[in-house]
């Protein structure tokens, strides 16, 4: 190994949080790590992560699991097509890798789900793989250790970051501990907006005076601004929850009616509510309508919480309704 590589490595070995998923390399817990990783900090995650395994442990078990158990146990989590797409990769693995996950990068990002960074993570840490694990922490890194000022946005820049990194891989034996030293010295040193460069352990090999600055990253478009209002309806103490159309945003996962009913007895506003996605924005309004009718879709509180995935983006509402009403 390179002096770099050891003094990587050594501190890793040191100072590595002791996390669920990394203490047996297992492929299937790396895999499901990584992808609730995603837009999910490792330390919201971890509940979720525990909760998952011991539900379910294995690929056959996802592979089967029903679309309501799956959405439950990731309720919280959001971006629910993660998900799906666990479990559509998983049927995959049952069909054609006798229900695990196949060794090499480049099969792994044939899956459904599973892309560049998380296809050489489980290669990489669970089976040894000499192959590159790159997501923002580790761009962030090597954008300040080699003082890379191109937009890490745009390919020019993903493809100096990606140089780099391929030409620093030590052997097959240290693959593992390098590239999830490099994701935990972004994660705990090498922070965005001020670098710790005083616990750095590579720091004599950074090149940049200003890293802080870097990387560069071109701003994101204007989110698109939607208006919405829901109406809650409501029958004695059950509330009425519908299925989402199979297109758009949270489709298949469980909201309220944006219609008023024809007939009701009362209308109550509750506190209005912003949510936010990666593209969107809703600004929704919402209201309590009081019906004398029930059908199939009106549920307890109780059944609710028990059986439906409500999405984070109607949760306040229900919440409202959980605090301020007798139900």
């Amino acid at each position: 190994m390179t002096n770099f590589q050891e003094d990587l490595i050594g501190w890793y070995r040191i100072h590595k949080r002791p996390l669920l998923f990394r203490q047996d390399a297992d492929a299937y817990k790396i895999w499901i790590s990584e992808i609730m990783a995603q837009q999910t900090r490792i330390e919201a995650m971890l509940p979720y992560f525990e909760r998952f395994i011991e539900k379910v442990p294995d690929i056959p078990a996802l592979a089967m699991i029903a679309d309501e158990q799956l959405n439950k146990l990731w309720q919280g989590l959001g971006y629910y097509s993660r998900a799906r797409n666990l479990k559509k990769c998983a049927q995959v693995c049952m069909e054609k890798y006798d229900g695990k996950l196949p060794m090499t990068k480049a099969e792994l990002e044939q899956l459904p789900g599973i892309g560049p960074y998380t296809a050489g993570a489980i290669a990489s840490i669970a089976y040894h793989q000499r192959v590159s694990a790159i997501d923002g922490n580790v761009i962030r890194v090597f954008s300040r250790l080699y003082d890379l000022h191109a937009d890490m946005k745009k390919s020019a820049g993903k493809k100096q970051v990606n140089a780099k990194v391929e030409a620093s891989l030590p052997d097959e034996d240290h693959i593992s501990d390098y590239n999830q030293a490099l994701m935990e010295l972004g994660a705990l040193v090498c922070i965005p907006k001020k670098p710790r460069c005083e616990q750095c352990p590579i720091r004599s090999y950074c090149q940049t005076e200003d890293p802080g600055s870097l990387p560069v990253l071109s701003k994101p478009k204007p989110r698109r601004i939607e208006q919405k209002h829901l109406y809650i309806w409501v029958y004695q103490n059950k509330l009425r929850i519908v299925k989402r159309k199979e297109k758009g945003l949270l489709y298949g996962l469980y909201g309220f009616d944006e219609q008023k009913p024809v007939k009701y007895e009362k209308e109550i506003p509750l506190r209005p509510y912003t949510h936010i996605f990666s593209h969107v924005e809703w600004h929704m309004e919402a209201s309590l309508v009081f019906v004398d009718w029930e059908d199939e879709n009106f549920h307890t509180l109780t059944e609710i919480d028990a059986l439906y995935a409500i999405p984070s983006a109607f949760t306040p509402f229900l919440e409202q309704v959980q605090s301020d009403f007798m139900f």
